[in-house]
């Protein structure tokens, strides 16, 4: 690391939001350009920073601060330039050049000590004295922390980010609390808050340490995994492995946590497990607000239910299976009702025919799914305005300064007499929470789903644990559909899911299989199908309308390689493309991108016709977008999602973002793609199970194409383990029905 002194001549560029600076520095005559979290740097300060040269690709060199420390100014010009910057509301040039031609360079220290001084210069009266003090404390206190957090270890940029959360408690609460920033500062896990804690000399067995390792290890276990609580033999180990400490050292730490109330014991099959506060309150609130709906939806009592299906059937000429008018019947007489089955059984059908005969009864009925892309084939399947849940539950920020939160809540309901919600596979149950919070008690709730599908990505299995209680109304659809078994999608999905083995040498039109037996070959067919021979066979998009899904991220064959190798054939290098290398991966104009995690906050705008804008906030995992621009100097790219939404992301948000030439198959749950390719040659055995292999075929509309190792897809079907998901939900419904 290098270190230059100087004094800031200019703030070129300043980003409120992330703090990202670029100034010039006359460095002893030099003017020099520095980049980095300088949001705290005001022009005439003098300044030592430490970092490191680089050349920058279109504005020359730079020097990249990694800390900063503030010095005195070091000249009588210096202290009045300082003085007149802007960091003292109402002194200019003239009033700092009296100031410092009174005081001379005690001037720093009068200021700071004996402020009622400043009285002593023409034009400063005991009001302007007090102002000029306290925003000068507010400086040096900020310039005090931010060395204290960098003594510790702490980057610059967090350290900022520290600052921003919690202002000038910052020192207070990082001494007394500081594995507190593990739960508070994004960025900061336990072994960070760990290492913050030992350089302020915390003891390796306090109790505190050992309680922020085990709320630490069950957040993990949720957001990694989807687990709603661990069970007690793995959540000391865990802790063991992660501490260092002796076992029944973590067996008091977790008593300790029991009494405060950091954690929660539950028992399932003579099991004790432990889970966070929040997660058991999620499921806890489900169990309860489903059994309510499931007794009291009267929505539809009172209605001939016999008369309704002849209306639809005559309406339609659709001629109803035994299981689609069970499940019809059902939806139909109120509460609760689960409406799951595989491709091509006919659950399209079957909602259309509840919708149909419920708009007959003259009910108000809300159709929702938890993605954009969801919601837009409900809409396409159903022929009526289906709403992301987020949207139906009006997402937003009630006030300025406020969280963003639902509008739709028990105080103010949805004003519906029945809720169908679809892709119920991947809610997850703190979207699940909210949206029984908001139904009203006599409404009647259609989960439609595929039970067989991944588990949502957030934590929880909603649907899983609610079929599998058994307190519900639940139906099967399991015969397939004449117009659906010439799809050979369809059939190779239910062959998978049987434990059969798919059809791969059947010349169909919609799924084929490329056998090849190393990686390389893998590769390379896979590029040559989605840059040429696919699209000229469909006459489709290479980018848009071709997904490929594999297994894992790294390797040869996993996404990150495939992304890498993808791009460079369908969004090469340009010199009129924009790029920016973010940690570590180059992202370009024009490339295809997901959203990795639910972001709240993120604003979005969609042009209307007239000129007109729609304004709203939130993207979520899994949603799709493409590049649009990149500004190197602002730091930001604008990305355009489904349904024309348009971002604006800064730099730092890139941990947010993937390229999305190539996804993993969990990351595809809620999507459909008119084809998807699958390479699959080899993997940990964990994770190459049937599970996967049959979400995977489902996700495609029109082709599936399968490329590398027959015995590969065949040991799939034939691993039908899957990774057990610690949760509650099940055994809370069976406790309280």
């Amino acid at each position: 690391m290098e270190q230059i002194t100087g004094i800031i001549e200019n703030i070129i560029y300043k980003n409120e939001a992330n703090g990202y600076t670029v100034a010039d520095i006359d460095v002893e005559g030099e003017l020099v350009t520095v980049v980095g979290s300088l949001s705290m740097l005001i022009a005439g300060e003098r300044v030592r920073l430490t970092g490191k040269w680089k050349e920058h690709a279109s504005y020359g060199r730079q020097f990249a601060a990694d800390a900063v420390q503030k010095l005195p100014p070091d000249s009588r010009d210096g202290m009045i330039k300082y003085l007149s910057s802007g960091i003292i509301k109402g002194i200019g040039p003239k009033t700092a050049e009296k100031i410092v031609d009174k005081f001379g360079t005690d001037t720093l220290d009068v200021i700071r000590f004996t402020p009622e001084r400043l009285t002593e210069v023409e034009g400063i009266g005991e009001s302007k004295a007090v102002v000029a003090a306290e925003a000068f404390a507010k400086e040096y206190e900020s310039q005090e922390t931010l060395i204290f957090l960098q003594s510790l270890g702490v980057t610059l940029d967090m350290a900022v980010r520290i600052y921003k959360a919690y202002g000038e408690n910052t020192r207070e609460i990082v001494r007394t609390e500081p594995y507190r920033l593990a739960e508070d500062i994004e960025g900061i896990g336990f072994i960070r808050a760990d290492r913050i804690a030992m350089a302020l000399g915390g003891a390796i067995d306090a109790i505190s340490r050992n309680i922020a390792a085990l709320k630490f290890i069950l957040s993990d276990a949720a957001q990694s995994e989807g687990h709603t609580c661990l069970p007690q033999n793995e959540l000391v180990l865990k802790a063991v492995k992660l501490l260092g400490v002796k076992e029944n050292e973590v067996l008091q730490g977790i008593q300790k946590a029991l009494i405060n109330r950091d954690l929660v014991l539950r028992r399932r099959d003579n099991e004790q497990f432990y889970g966070l506060p929040a997660y058991d309150r999620a499921e806890r609130q489900i169990a309860e607000r489903l059994l309510k709906i499931a007794q009291n939806g009267t929505a539809l009592y009172g209605y001939d239910i016999d008369a309704a299906l002849g209306k639809v059937s005559e309406f339609s000429g659709i001629e109803l299976s035994q299981e689609q008018r069970e499940a019809v019947t059902d939806a139909l007489t109120g509460g609760v009702t689960v409406i799951t089955g595989g491709p091509g059984t006919g659950k399209t059908t079957t909602i259309k025919c509840i919708l149909s005969a419920m708009e007959q009864m003259g009910l108000k009925i809300e159709l929702a799914a938890p993605t954009g892309r969801a919601a837009k084939r409900m809409s396409q399947a159903t022929g009526r305005e289906a709403k992301t849940i987020h949207r139906l539950l009006e997402f937003g920020y009630s006030g300025e300064g406020s969280l963003p939160s639902f509008g739709r809540d028990r105080e103010n309901p949805l004003e519906c007499d029945a809720l169908i919600i679809d892709e119920m596979s991947m809610v997850d149950i703190f979207l699940m929470k909210s949206v029984l919070a908001a139904l009203p008690d006599c409404a009647c709730l259609l989960l439609v789903g595929d039970a067989d599908q991944l588990p949502s990505v957030g934590a929880g299995n909603v649907l899983g644990d609610i079929i599998a209680s058994g307190v519900v109304k639940t139906v099967y659809l399991r015969e397939i559909f004449r117009q659906a078994k010439s799809s050979l999608i369809v059939m190779n999905a239910h062959k998978v899911n049987n434990g059969e083995y798919p059809e791969l040498d059947d010349k169909a039109s919609d799924f084929f299989f490329d056998r090849k037996s190393d990686s390389e070959g893998v590769l390379n067919t896979v590029i040559e199908m989605v840059s040429t021979r696919i699209p000229q066979y469909l006459g489709c998009d290479p980018v848009r309308d071709i997904q490929v899904l594999a297994p894992m991220k790294k390797g040869d064959l996993g996404i990150e390689n495939l992304n890498m190798m993808l791009r460079r054939q369908l969004n090469p290098e340009h010199p009129f493309k924009t790029q920016c290398e973010l940690r570590g991966v180059i992202y370009r104009e024009n490339d295809k991108v997901m959203q990795l995690k639910n972001d709240y906050n993120i604003k979005w705008r969609r042009p209307l016709p007239g000129g007109a804008e729609e304004k709203g906030e939130g993207l979520y995992n899994g949603d799709i977008g493409f590049i649009e621009s990149i500004s190197v100097v602002e730091r930001t790219m604008c990305i355009c999602f489904d349904d024309n939404k348009y971002a604006d992301y800064e730099f730092e948000q890139a941990d947010e973002l993937m390229l999305a030439y190539a996804a993993t198959i969990h990351k595809s749950q809620g999507s459909e793609f008119d084809v998807v390719i699958l390479p699959l040659l080899k993997g940990p055995q964990p994770l190459m199970n049937r599970n996967l292999l049959y979400t995977a075929i489902t996700r495609a509309k029109k082709m599936v194409v399968i490329v590398g190792d027959k015995n590969c897809v065949y040991r799939m079907v034939d691993n039908n383990r899957i990774a057990n998901r610690y949760t509650a939900l099940k055994y809370i419904l069976n406790s309280i029905q």
